[in-house]
C-alpha cells in the first residue's frame, strides 16, 4: 500500500466547506489538505502554517507539524504513516471486498462517540462531504456532556 491507497481525492469538494461543521473545534482558519480513507484529515492553519491532525472517531485535534514541509517530511517516516493512516485497517477492509469508490471515505455505521466500537463491521463507505458533516455535528453535540451521560438522540442539519 501506498499514500494512495491511503487517502482520498477531495478536489471536487469546496475546500472551504468540507470541514464546516468542524469549525466548533478546528476554527476557521484550518484547512483540509489531506484526506485519509480512514477517514481522519491533516488540516493546515492558515494563520501560522503548522498542521494538524483531525481525529474524527474520537473528535479531537492535535499538532502534528509546525510547517507544511515538516509535514511532508513526516510523510516518508514509516512509524509516523502507521500511526496516523490507519494502515492495517484500511488494508483488511479493501481485503474484505470494501473498497472506496471516487468520493468515498471510510465512515463508522454507529460513531465511536455514540458507542460505536472501532471494528471492521463498523465501517462503510461513504460520500467524504457526507462523512465530515455528520460526525461534525454528532461530536459538536455531545461536546459539552459529562463523560458517560447517555444520549437519546441526535439532530443534524
Amino acid at each position: 500500500m501506498d499514500l494512495n491507497d491511503l487517502t482520498v481525492n477531495f478536489a471536487h469538494l469546496d475546500r472551504q466547506a468540507v470541514l464546516e461543521d468542524w469549525s466548533w473545534l478546528i476554527g476557521n482558519s484550518k484547512l483540509p489538505i489531506l484526506l485519509l480513507a480512514s477517514g481522519d484529515a491533516f488540516v493546515q492553519d492558515t494563520d501560522t502554517g503548522a498542521v494538524h491532525f483531525l481525529n474524527v472517531g474520537a473528535g479531537a485535534l492535535s499538532e502534528v507539524a509546525a510547517s507544511f514541509d515538516e509535514f511532508k517530511s513526516l510523510l516518508s517516516d514509516k512509524e509516523f504513516v502507521l500511526n496516523y493512516f490507519a494502515v492495517e485497517m484500511v488494508a483488511d477492509l479493501r481485503h474484505s471486498g470494501c473498497v472506496l469508490n471516487p468520493g468515498q471515505i471510510y465512515s463508522f455505521k454507529i460513531p465511536p462517540v455514540l458507542g460505536g466500537e472501532y471494528v471492521l463491521s463498523n465501517v462503510e463507505p461513504s460520500d467524504i462531504a457526507v462523512h465530515y458533516s455528520m460526525a461534525g455535528q454528532i461530536h459538536e453535540q455531545v461536546s459539552n456532556l459529562p463523560e458517560g451521560t447517555p444520549i437519546s438522540g441526535v439532530t443534524l442539519k
